[in-house]
Formats: C-alpha cells, structure tokens, sequence
C-alpha cells in the first residue's frame, strides 16, 4: 500500500507454509478492490519485522486470517488476531485444512475465533463478495 493512501487494506495473515495460497487469497482480495498487507510481499530483507506487522496492522481495516493445520502453531497469527480485536476491527477466518470442530475443540486457539462465523475457502466467493461491497469495488476508496 503506498504511504498516505486511504484505500480499503486487509491484513492476510498466514504460516509460512501457506505463503502461495495466500498470494493468490491476496490476489483475490485486490480483485475487489481491496489494497492488501502480506508479508512475504510487503516486507523486505533488514526491514524490523515486528514493527512492520504492528504498522500494517494500524493501517488495516480487517484481517483475513487462513487457518491452517500449520497457522494454528504460529505465534505471530494469534498476535494479529488480538490486535484486530483489540482495536474493535473485523477479523474473518478462512478453514483450509482444518474443519470448524477443530477450531472448537482445540483448547490453545482464542475464542474469539470460536465466536466468528468461519469461511470455508472452498467458500471464498461469498467473503469476497462482501468484501467488493465494502470496498465498493475500488471506487472510493472503502469510505
């Protein structure tokens, strides 16, 4: 996202092991109109990775958090999640491998994430729709 901008931006927060599903996720999300934080694109070599996340963080208006057999063990998902929901902001969770029972049963995982409505991303299509709504469509901005 360029500096001083106020387009609509969603934080992907991903494993490093997710990072191709999440390219395309993030591709997708611009096809709506959407400008995006992801890592692995917006991070570069010496930048203070920490810093970077919180930055994003404050900049974005809602994260999309893929949940993983893997992103379910990364710290940095459960830090993003509490500064979304800390800030009051939208956090949506997208299943790829795992079903919504594991994310119930599973006692490490915040119940926040418990209390969200979960999106199978075989099931992105209806996200990506409210998404385009909310953005409306890259036309003004997300205002």
């Amino acid at each position: 996202m360029t500096e001083g901008t106020s387009c609509y931006q969603v934080f992907v927060s991903h494993s490093s092991i997710d990072a191709w599903v999440a390219k395309q996720l993030s591709r997708h999300l611009e096809g709506c109109g959407a400008e995006t934080f992801l890592d692995v694109n917006d991070i570069e070599h010496g930048d203070d990775f920490d810093e970077a996340i919180v930055n994003a963080a404050e900049r974005s208006m809602e994260l999309v958090v893929l949940l993983t057999p893997w992103s379910k063990d990364r710290h940095y998902v459960w830090m993003e999640i509490g500064m979304f929901r800390g800030a009051r902001k939208r956090v949506v969770g997208l299943l790829h491998g795992v079903k919504p029972s594991d994310i119930a049963t599973d006692e490490r995982i915040p119940v926040v994430l418990k209390k969200i409505d979960l999106v199978n991303l075989n099931d992105v299509d209806s996200y990506l729709a409210q998404l385009k709504r909310r953005t409306n469509g890259g036309r003004n901005g997300g205002a």
